[in-house]
């Protein structure tokens, strides 16, 4: 049985005592789906729920009578063994083992498609991250947000929603005038400006320019006027520069469906047309020769200019018109992942959320990440000497690998700041957690080999009933979250509970095969109904892990 078969018995249990008037309540004050979870302790069952204490007061009754009520309605459900009321009203749970053990023949008859949902179905999506300045090697903090963003965007899938990965491509703007004359100074063999770029990454790429532009028969840049050869190391540097954090973060395995160039906003006319809606919703006024958003009439700690005194547009210009932009296209909701230096933009960017009349943390969601450390032989990593002043995604991934690198950022909570024991990372141990989720899996498909080889086969025989040891009823009880944690993870907006929940699997099934390793036939033991029964659980306990490290962009290895 599954936790949404349950859940469904439980509700026909609601709705019987509902329709026969013994609970006071209208069917539109069920729940569309009882929620159930494990409880902490083994003792008090398989599973819990606490649907009695949620309904009780309109249904006119206590808690505890409810409960008990319906604990003796849930007890004639098929594979329920026994249902007990704790406490003011939680039921728990208890299944047979025929009813647990079904479960995982359930997953591995579901394959990839177990653990998705429906609850974010019909729902578009458009969301940021990443969008580092075109300026430099992608850093460790993008490089967090590559390895969230992507799988928060798969999580996001798998709970029913349309999601676009978008980057957005800072192309306009003072730190690109500061890129583009650090590369004519590095061309010109003089000093980088004051507030510019340094690193090898620079030299490299005027030398590119420079062969690029003789190859194709064009003036050496460095001849001509300094405006002009400014011009060209822009334009042709930014395009280099991005077309190597493009690549690096294709080998990341990060992929985006648009790249949105802010320049874009301020030659097509989207700014215009964004203050223009403003001016007409009755938030735009002028003072002191600039043109205002009255953000504070929406929690703004201040009004904001978004047209100089001088005509040129202010920053927050280009995020009113982006903004707009999104939601004309037609997304839902448009969630974007910034540094932690970005705290203070929230207030801002939520006021010009509500001026457009939509609602803030529902159409526009912000999430910020905090810093990363790297750290190795127990000390701080230093600066990468061709980047120049910051830690690459390339530094991470020769250090430790994509899967690694990705595993070990996506594991923690984005508000939290983090260090990466690049030492433990790259250790072949149960103390690095990628590798105890990996091994995990490459073990479940070292067991499938080997019963293949001992004629154990799937196919002969299925017993759910065999599955009653203890480490059994825990590891099913495991593989049954999964539907719940992405779930989660979606409304939460937190993978990194799906990497929590992967090591609590990995735990129980090299807990579970330790003590009940009986898949393959000992000796001259003929196969039985038992070895064909454990590699169903074994088999589901590798879909489980395999989908779980696929939402997080994360090989599932079949050998280690």
């Amino acid at each position: 049985m599954t936790p949404a078969e349950l859940s469904e018995s439980l509700r026909a249990a609601l709705a019987g005592a509902v329709a026969d008037g013994t609970f006071a309540l209208d069917a539109a004050d069920l729940p569309a789906t009882v929620h159930v979870e494990r409880p902490r302790q083994r003792e008090h069952g398989d599973w819990a729920t606490n649907v009695a204490l949620q309904l009780a007061k309109k249904a006119g009754t206590n808690p505890r009578a409810f409960a008990e009520e319906l604990a003796r309605r849930l007890a004639d459900a098929p594979g329920v063994a026994k249902v007990d009321v704790a406490g003011p009203g939680f039921l728990n749970i208890t299944l047979d083992a025929a009813a647990a053990g079904e479960l995982a023949r359930a997953i591995v008859e579901a394959g990839p498609a177990y653990g998705r949902g429906t609850s974010l179905t019909g729902e578009r999506i458009d969301l940021e991250f990443v969008s580092a300045n075109p300026t430099g090697p992608l850093h460790i903090g993008g490089v967090r947000w590559a390895a969230v963003g992507d799988s928060l965007a798969r999580v996001l899938e798998a709970s029913g929603a349309d999601v676009t990965r978008e980057y957005y491509f800072n192309d306009h703007g003072a730190q690109i005038d500061r890129f583009a004359r650090s590369l004519l100074a590095r061309a010109k063999g003089e000093p980088a400006p004051e507030d510019g770029y340094g690193g090898e990454y620079i030299t490299e790429i005027a030398d590119q320019v420079i062969a690029d532009a003789v190859a194709a028969g064009e003036p050496d840049p460095r001849t001509l006027p300094d405006a002009e050869a400014q011009e060209v190391f822009r334009s042709r540097g930014v395009e280099l520069m991005f077309a190597e954090v493009k690549r690096s973060l294709h080998e990341f395995g990060v992929d985006f469906d648009v790249y949105f160039h802010e320049d874009s906003l301020h030659e097509n006319g989207a700014v215009d047309r964004a203050v223009a809606r403003l001016r007409e919703l009755g938030h735009i006024y002028e003072a002191d020769g600039a043109t205002w958003l009255r953000t504070t009439e929406f929690g703004d700690d201040k009004d904001r200019v978004i047209i100089k005194s001088d005509g040129e547009a202010a920053y927050i210009a280009g995020d009113l018109a982006y903004y707009l932009d999104k939601r004309e296209r037609g997304f839902d909701r448009a969630i974007m992942m910034l540094g932690a230096d970005h705290h203070g933009y929230i207030g801002r960017m939520m006021a010009m959320c509500a001026a457009f009349g939509d609602t803030p943390g529902v159409n526009l969601e912000i999430l910020i990440g905090q810093l990363v450390n790297l750290v190795k032989d127990g000390q701080p990593v230093r600066m990468s000497k061709r980047a120049g002043t910051v830690v690459s995604i390339g530094d991470l991934v020769e250090a430790v690998g994509v899967d690694a690198a990705r595993y070990s950022l996506a594991r923690s909570s984005v508000d939290s700041s983090i260090d990466l024991d690049l030492d433990l990372l790259s250790k072949a141990t149960n103390e690095n957690p990628v590798y105890y989720v990996q091994y995990a899996h490459s073990r479940t498909a070292g067991i499938a080999r080997n019963a293949a080889e001992a004629g154990v086969r799937r196919e002969d025989g299925f017993d759910a009933a065999l599955l009653d040891h203890e480490s059994e009823s825990v590891l099913l009880g495991r593989l049954a979250e999964l539907p719940r944690v992405v779930a989660q993870a979606a409304e939460l907006r937190e993978p990194h509970r799906v990497a929590r929940y992967l090591e609590e699997v990995a735990g129980a099934y090299h807990k579970w095969y330790d003590q009940q390793r009986r898949v393959l036939p000992f000796g001259d033991e003929e196969v039985s109904d038992a070895h064909r029964t454990r590699l169903w659980l074994n088999d589901a306990t590798r879909q489980v892990l395999a989908n779980g490290l696929g939402l997080l962009g994360v090989s599932a290895p079949e050998r280690m």
